[in-house]
């Protein structure tokens, strides 16, 4: 569907261009537009690779580990039906504490682990289990401290107070993911009741 927009906006664009006789402006704005893309990508890719050496620092250090650790009654209550002991938590625990440190690359393996370590739990093969929507829910709106690619396209796009969004960031994901606790939390009632 999005690329049916993308083409109808390009083509209404050209076609409008010409109409007013003004063809050379659409070749201009393409130019400036490649330009302008391949600027913001190299400068992206030099303060992400920053940020991301930063967070192997603190991964290596052991402050996700400690994170973790720190979650771990958080996550016992959450999901009950996991044994304390299995792999699954630990996965879990571990895309968690890296989703909060705005590690997002190191997030998506642990979840993709925990995701299938839940799947061999679940009693239900053709059904997502509760654990599974909870650790959904969860991990799409996970709390988040350091929004390293936030703040990466701002210090790019030269913005004069880069990280004046870590506060809102913080604030606005502590919502989203109370909010996704909260609704986990009815659904699961609601999906009981019906059984």
């Amino acid at each position: 569907m999005i690329n049916i927009v993308w083409v109808v906006m390009i083509v209404s664009g050209v076609v409008l261009a010409v109409v007013q006789d003004s063809p050379e402006i659409v070749t201009q704005a393409t130019f400036q537009a490649a330009q302008a893309a391949v600027k913001y990508a190299l400068m992206l890719a030099g303060v992400m690779s920053f940020w991301l050496g930063i967070m192997k620092i603190a991964e290596e250090a052991g402050l996700v580990r400690g994170l973790a650790r720190l979650l771990r009654p958080f996550t016992r209550l959450l999901f009950p039906s996991i044994p304390s002991q299995h792999p699954a938590m630990g996965s879990i625990l571990m895309n968690l504490s890296a989703n909060i440190l705005g590690m997002g690359n190191a997030a998506t393996p642990f979840g993709l682990k925990a995701m299938g370590q839940l799947q061999e739990l679940n009693g239900n093969k053709e059904e997502a289990s509760e654990a599974m929507c909870t650790f959904l829910a969860i991990n799409t709106a996970c709390l988040t401290l350091m929004p390293t690619m936030i703040l990466g396209i701002r210090i790019s796009a030269e913005s004069s107070a880069p990280a004046e969004i870590v506060g809102p960031t913080i604030f606005a994901t502590a919502v989203g993911m109370s909010m996704a606790i909260a609704v986990d939390g009815i659904f699961r009632k609601i999906y009981r009741r019906r059984l």
